[in-house]
């Protein structure tokens, strides 16, 4: 099944309540909140105080994308606020096993992104730690990126890799989050999509339009 989960870095925080709330009725399945520092991605972006708010708030799940360098040294201070899942990235993780096992500590669900030139192969021997796998199909940092094609294959080749180990990982992808990517991502395997301006968070609809053209493109 489709779960489209909005980027909440891509909605109106002047009125934040009020997007969460018409979110939340639009049929949205969980928020995503991108922490970015600055240093592992060139922008800024959410910080504790904004997922503090969220999750008084939300009465949907929310997952925390920690796009930042060291993130074992803020598993603490993120999950206080009661996230679904946390996603910290490979290449940001000198070990990546405590940092995934510091996550589950917290009674939260691990989560592995891959930038887009990171292999699939790199994960391998982590697969045992996650429960979710976010696969970036554009450069982390910045809404509004094109695309990259290579993504559809790559979810393939991790959907096969998990399937062959036994394991029960969900696979999620960020970026350029459309009707055409999201049918294409799905037939091989992917089931949570990070929407923002892309396929959501635009003026080609409401969000509850927007919504349910993604969950019905099948």
């Amino acid at each position: 099944m489709i779960k489209i989960c909005p980027s909440l870095m891509c909605a109106d925080f002047t009125k934040l309540k009020d997007e969460i709330l018409e979110l939340e009725r639009a049929g949205a399945d969980m928020f995503h909140l991108d922490i970015m520092d600055g240093n592992f991605v060139p922008n800024f972006a959410l910080g504790i105080e904004d997922v503090k708010a969220v999750s008084k708030i939300a009465s949907i799940p929310y997952d925390i994308h920690l796009m930042i360098e060291e993130p074992e040294r803020y598993v603490e201070k993120f999950s206080k606020y009661g996230c679904k899942i946390m996603y910290v990235h490979l290449e940001t993780c000198k070990h990546i096993s405590r940092t995934l096992l510091k996550i589950k500590e917290r009674n939260v669900k691990a989560g592995l992104a891959l930038n887009p030139g990171t292999p699939i192969s790199f994960a391998e021997e982590v697969l045992s730690d996650v429960e979710y796998i976010l696969i970036m199909a554009v450069n982390p940092g910045f809404a509004g990126q094109s695309f990259i094609e290579s993504t559809v294959d790559k979810v393939s080749r991790l959907k096969d890799l998990i399937d062959k180990k036994g394991y029960d990982i969900k696979i999620a992808v960020d970026g350029c989050i459309n009707e055409v990517t999201v049918k294409k991502l799905y037939n091989v395997g992917a089931e949570y999509f990070i929407a923002g301006t892309a396929g959501l968070f635009n003026k080609n609809g409401s969000y509850s339009e927007n919504i349910n053209r993604l969950k019905n493109i099948l």
